[in-house]
């Protein structure tokens, strides 16, 4: 494989799906890899990286949702969601699962390419591999026992590392970094994202919050961290 391509995987029981993924993301310049349903694409996880998951849901065997846990447990790649189905349950589901994006069938060009570079793009700048535009000054910053380290893009709960995806990371690190400071869902999803606010965009941003309460606070359901104003946003103390 050569280095200065990013690296996507494609996994859909459907080969024309497939194959229409692959003509379009290759003529982007991009390396992509097929996957006929979630045990393959799992097999080629575990062997190779890759800067981006494309799954489908409903695949033979593993469906998408336990295919994206699988993946969780390995990598932290970004995982985009290809599917018809797309009703607010099915959006949850598949954030809960670890996904970071969702498009639905059947999806533009414009659509798959801005998802796919956005995400790429996010991927790589928590990988250190672009520079930030606005990188902080700072090499680290504590915060009632939650310490982010810039420099190694990775984030610490009382001495213990804490395993993020880059879409985790790059939240977390906006809220510690603007302390106290209320940020509703609108802006989180635009400033994380970096695409423009659209409805049902409140459940990405929620079920991220919810994942990042998982694993920082003692009790989620009453967090201490990550605190909520109600009707206004989301914040730390």
């Amino acid at each position: 494989m050569t280095q200065d391509k990013s690296h996507i995987l494609i996994a859909d029981d459907n080969p024309e799906i497939r194959e229409i993924v692959r003509i379009l993301l290759t003529g982007e310049g991009f390396f992509v890899m097929e996957a006929k349903d979630g045990a393959s694409a799992l097999a080629k996880i575990k062997t190779q990286s890759f800067d981006l998951i494309i799954l489908d849901i409903m695949m033979p065997g593993m469906n998408g949702y336990e295919t994206c846990q699988n993946i969780r447990s390995i990598s932290n790649a970004p995982i985009l969601f290809l599917s018809a189905r797309t009703t607010d349950s099915d959006k949850i589901l598949g954030f809960s699962s670890g996904g970071d994006d969702f498009l639905e069938k059947p999806f533009s060009y414009p659509e798959l390419i801005g998802r796919t570079k956005a995400l790429i793009r996010r991927y790589h700048v928590y990988q250190g591999k672009e520079n930030r535009t606005a990188a902080p000054a700072l090499e680290q910053i504590s915060c009632r026992g939650l310490k982010i380290d810039f420099e190694r893009e990775e984030a610490y709960q009382n001495g213990k590392h804490i395993d993020l995806t880059g879409t985790e990371y790059e939240m977390l690190k906006l809220l510690v970094l603007n302390r106290r400071q209320i940020f509703s869902a609108q802006r989180l999803y635009e400033a994380i994202w970096q695409e423009p606010y659209y409805y049902g965009a409140n459940n990405t941003v929620m079920v991220h919050i919810r994942n990042l309460r998982q694993k920082i606070e003692k009790d989620p359901k009453n967090p201490a961290f990550i605190k909520t104003a109600w009707g206004k946003g989301y914040h730390v103390d």
